[in-house]
């Protein structure tokens, strides 16, 4: 380090990165230099220092990295479709896509979003979007497909990949979500589009992280889509046809037949022969269709997203007289069915398109290439260092000076002092009376005290909001090492005469298991071997009997937490990854969890966000293991901003991983508690209080051929009387008790009869392929009206229910106001209809349920539980707007326009956006009339940034609400702003008073479809 930096984020989390610190031969500089990091690898191999000439006198700049040998060089064509992508983005504009695309590109970018899209995120999808719908397709930008083919046939046999680099923790899987929504959403829009399809397989590398991408399918609970907000509220409709197998690459091993299962080995060999190939194991084709079973027999491409895609590549050859590593074979086994599988789905299937998603896409040892060479088919990159400048992740500190007589700096390089003083395999007994090296001890226990640290904090800060407490991890190199150090930090059991006679406390009293001479009823530490909790397959006996103390406790936790249970059924081995994978969560088995000790490194996956201390303990020669342990620990436990849009540094204390990250002297601020989340909900039992409303996508002026009117003088009257359609049943049987069903008894309004009615002769007389005729809707529904006022005769008892529940008779109706309704040739006039959305016509407040920190107000009037106050301290004339129309007489139900999916479409200088107004506003019935009427109220001012705020209020006005209400089967609305606090109490009594009246505020005049005649007043 040749300088101290004070607070390492430089970048707002939300936009492009636009400064960086530079990176010298030994790490941060401290100074900060303007524009983007280029992307860079770190490349094991001796060169010089100095920038060589290349091709076309180009300079390959590369660097020695000192704390492992490595050389850094820059990714020319990450850079450089970087650049493509940052020229396309520029403006939002988004040239050369479809307007679906460009709508959900919009959405993620939109600044005033509560739940923004981190830049990273955007930037991975955007990627991958340019290079699908862009470039190449128009003069302005490159096709760098041409440049990624020739690395797929080199490297993939073939297979179409693309490498998206992200930092671990900066939410490769909310990027997953938003591809599904995008490729799903134009394959929807454009079924006949080649370069999109609606099905897709997703493969992790064990079952946590494939448990964990439920996330991605539209019909779980905690889908992310909604959680998001990834899909604005008007597409969401179109996502259900989405069709979407999420597996670990494991799926893709040939299995053995029914038949075989349990035949000796040698019996098989006879029953084979000479037979080539093996008979009794299921064929590339056959496996391919049980994976794929639940996408269906859809002849069309699917898309695969690789998720920690740096274990699936193509091996080759090592160089003769190399062999590789024991570990590395088995990483190349593993890769070879993983690569294999896909290549099997891409021949029986066909894959349009693999999106590799790795915060590390690189080579790894024993695979025939240098550990840590990039994939050649990566097309983004949002580095570690990228992420801990934009605050994405936490800051990891790692030790840059101590007083120990050496050069080195020894809990920095821990393995080179202990390496040889630890156990390399299992010991025939076990080891006694064992003592750790004097520097991993010290380590430790300088760890722990950094770490007592934070556990005050969380004690007297946090543990009051429900917070969890902070987590210490470390990583050992087999699993003797993790036992001997899982005891001597959590204590262990004193055996004498095959009994245990005492425990022994741990050595780091924050993390003892054992208390006062007891074991703890909930432990603090944990031993976990994750490698062999993914394998989903059973814990080897000596671990077991390592964990089992462990694994009895959880079981009694289990029980406390989950009465009746049958804990038989619950594995040990799903216990204990119970207990891994909630590590940090409320509520969960490992909410109280201190401690992780493991056994090599922490599964993928593995999402803890408490994290502040990680130790290793095992051999670290490259950039590319540094960054994958150190990863395990650096999810952010806060996404709050604070007052310049940043977020504040967090930081995890790192010993034993010589990784050269921004390190600073500086005393170091205690994390904020976190602001409380507040659910807003629709609430059960308020759902008289519900407000439906139309979702538009646009306008469209139509001129219809000639009017038609009703002639009601020579129609005969339509009697609902007694006839063959029983009204209620009464049931009995020979003996026992008898039953009554008593028919319909909703009670219909004469506006909902006329609506069917009306639909019925749109569908039967107009919309047929050849000539439909949405604009006679309204004038229909008017007409239908008229003739159930005149025409309709109830006997006695009777009701209009009959018209709506027995078809025969709806037809009949429909019939006799069609045999009444003539034709007048000429006085044609254009007529504003609404577009209403395909996928979702129509909402509710029904549907409402998110979170938010943000201010609220509770509410009586509102099937919603709460107002949300837009702005940092809340916004107090959305406060008294709200108070106001509690109070009014006038208003039957309200609701604040927040995660309602309700929009007004609009163009502003040739583009078009969607205007989301504050308020809708249901007003109290008018005596004998049965028509619903809408007030949208938008609140000018205060803390909202003006924007074209003209163009907004006439759309709303009088293309909005002319339209919806020259549709007539949503009520009348109209739209009014509130500008001045002080006069909302008139303003409100006002507008109110033009609704009822069908002032102004429902449209302009010209544009609207009623006469004089069928309206109170038009006003001036």
């Amino acid at each position: 380090m040749t300088g101290t930096i004070d607070n390492p984020i430089l970048n707002s989390p939300y936009e492009q990165p636009d400064r960086y610190y530079e990176i010298g031969p030994q790490g941060p500089t401290g100074e900060v230099r303007e524009g983007r990091r280029p992307s860079e690898s770190f490349i094991p191999i001796a060169v010089s220092r100095k920038g060589q000439k290349g091709k076309g006198d180009s300079v390959q700049e590369s660097f020695d990295f000192d704390a492992t040998g490595e050389r850094r060089e820059r990714n020319s064509l990450i850079n450089d479709v970087r650049r493509d992508v940052a020229k396309w983005r520029r403006g939002r504009e988004y040239a050369g896509v479809t307007p679906i695309t460009r709508k959900l590109l919009q959405y993620w970018a939109d600044p005033e979003r509560e739940n923004r899209v981190i830049f990273a995120q955007r930037e991975a999808a955007e990627t991958a979007i340019f290079l699908t719908e862009v470039a190449g397709r128009t003069h302005s930008y490159a096709d760098w497909r041409q440049r990624l083919e020739p690395q797929n046939d080199l490297h993939n046999a073939g297979l179409p990949r693309a490498a998206l680099k992200m930092a671990t923790g900066s939410g490769k899987t909310v990027v997953m979500a938003m591809l599904i929504a995008w490729q799903t959403l134009n394959k929807v829009q454009s079924p006949r589009d080649a370069r999109f399809t609606n099905r897709f397989l997703i493969v992790a590398p064990g079952i946590t992280i494939r448990d964990r991408l439920r996330v991605l399918l539209p019909e779980d609970t905690e889908n992310y889509y909604d959680l998001r907000d990834l899909i604005p509220a008007d597409l969401k409709g179109g996502l259900e046809h989405a069709r979407i197998v999420i597996t670990n690459y494991h799926a893709f091993q040939l299995k053995d037949a029914k038949e075989i299962k349990g035949v000796a080995k040698n019996t098989r060999l006879l029953l084979k022969g000479d037979m080539k190939g093996d008979p009794f194991k299921e064929t590339p084709q056959a496996m391919v269709s049980r994976v794929l079973r639940d996408l269906g027999a859809d002849k069309q491409q699917i898309i695969v997203f690789n998720d920690e895609a740096h274990h699936c590549y193509m091996d080759k050859p090592l160089p003769a007289g190399e062999k590789a590593a024991k570990e590395q074979e088995a990483a190349n086994d593993e890769a070879r069915v993983w690569f294999k599988g896909l290549q099997a789905v891409a021949k029986h299937v066909g894959v349009k398109q693999i999106f590799d998603l790795s915060a590390t896409p690189f080579y790894l040892a024993g695979s025939g290439y240098n550990e840590g060479y990039i994939f050649p088919w990566t097309v983004s990159d949002f580095s570690l260092m990228d992420a801990i400048e934009a605050g994405i992740v936490k800051v990891p500190r790692t030790p840059v000076d101590d007083d120990a007589a050496h050069e080195l700096v020894t809990y920095l390089r821990l393995w080179d002092f202990v390496g040889e003083a630890l156990p390399k395999r299992a010991a025939k007994g076990n080891v006694a009376g064992w003592l750790p090296p004097p520097e991993l001890e010290g380590g430790l226990r300088s760890l722990h005290r950094s770490y007592e640290k934070a556990f005050n904090h969380w004690e007297t800060e946090l543990a009051q909001h429900g917070e969890t407490p902070p987590v210490f991890i470390v990583v050992c190199p087999n699993t003797v090492v993790s036992k001997l150090v899982y005891d001597w930090i959590a204590g262990e059991e004193v055996v004498g005469d095959d009994a245990v006679v005492a425990h022994k406390p741990g050595n780091l009293a924050l993390l003892s298991n054992v208390q006062d001479g007891r074991p703890l009823a909930r432990p603090r530490t944990v031993l976990i071997d994750s490698a062999q909790l993914e394998s989903g397959e059973a814990m080897k006996a000596d671990f077991k009997l390592a964990a089992g103390p462990e694994i009895a406790s959880f079981k009694a936790e289990f029980r406390r937490r989950n009465p009746g249970a049958d804990t038989d059924q619950l594995t040990d081995e799903d216990l204990l990854r119970e207990v891994m994978n909630t590590v940090g969560k409320k509520g969960k088995l490992g909410e109280q969890i201190r401690c992780v000790v493991s056994v090599s490194m922490l599964t993928e996956g593995w999402d803890a966000n408490t994290v502040t201390h990680i130790l290793g303990v095992r051999a670290f020669r490259s950039q590319l293991l540094c960054e994958q342990v150190v990863g395990r620990g650096l999810r952010r436990r806060s996404y709050a901003v604070n007052d310049q849009g940043y977020f504040e540094p967090e930081y995890a204390n790192v010993y034993g991983i010589p990784f050269q990250f921004i390190s600073s002297d500086k005393p170091i601020k205690d994390p904020l508690p976190p602001k409380p989340v507040q659910q807003v909900a629709a609430i059960e039992g308020r759902e008289h209080l519900r407000i439906q409303f139309p979702k538009l996508t646009g306008y469209r002026v139509e001129l219809p051929d000639e009017d038609i009117w009703l002639d009601l003088e020579n129609a005969p009257a339509f009697e609902i009387g007694p006839n063959t359609v029983p009204r209620w049943v009464e049931m009995q049987g020979v003996v026992g008790a008898g039953e009554s069903e008593g028919g319909e008894d909703r009670a219909y309004r004469p506006q909902e009869v006329a609506f069917a009615l009306a639909k019925r002769i749109l569908d039967t007389r107009f919309n047929t392929v050849d000539d439909k005729r949405p604009w006679l809707f309204p004038r229909l529904i008017g007409m239908c009206r008229e003739w159930i006022d005149q025409r309709v005769r109830l006997a006695e008892g009777y009701t209009l229910a009959h018209l709506m529940t027995i078809t025969e008779v709806q037809a009949e109706a429909a019939e006799q106001v069609w045999n009444a309704i003539t034709r007048q040739v000429g006085n044609r006039r254009e007529r504003l209809r609404p577009m209403l959305n395909r996928f979702d016509p129509e909402g509710s407040t029904g549907d409402v349920d998110f979170d938010t920190r943000k201010s609220t107000v509770s509410t009586e009037k509102s099937e919603v539980s709460h107002v949300t106050l837009d702005g940092k301290d809340g916004n107090t004339w959305e406060q008294l707007l709200a108070s106001e129309l509690e109070l009014n007489r006038n208003v039957d139900a309200y609701v604040k326009n927040d995660h309602l999916g309700f929009s007004i479409p609009y163009v502003h200088k040739g583009r078009t956006h969607s205007y989301v107004p504050d308020f809708l506003v249901r007003l109290q019935p008018l005596d004998g009339d049965d028509l619903a009427r809408t007030l949208i109220i938008e609140v000018s001012g205060s803390q909202k940034s003006p924007g074209p705020t003209t163009a907004k209020a006439t759309t709303a006005r009088d293309s909005w609400c002319a339209s919806v209400n020259n549709h007539g089967g949503f009520g009348r609305w109209g739209y009014i702003e509130m500008t001045n606090p002080i006069d909302f109490k008139t303003q409100l009594a006002e507008a109110i008073q033009l609704l009822y009246d069908d002032g102004p505020i429902i449209g302009d005049p010209d544009l609207l479809d009623f006469d004089d005649d069928a309206r109170s007043a038009r006003g001036a």
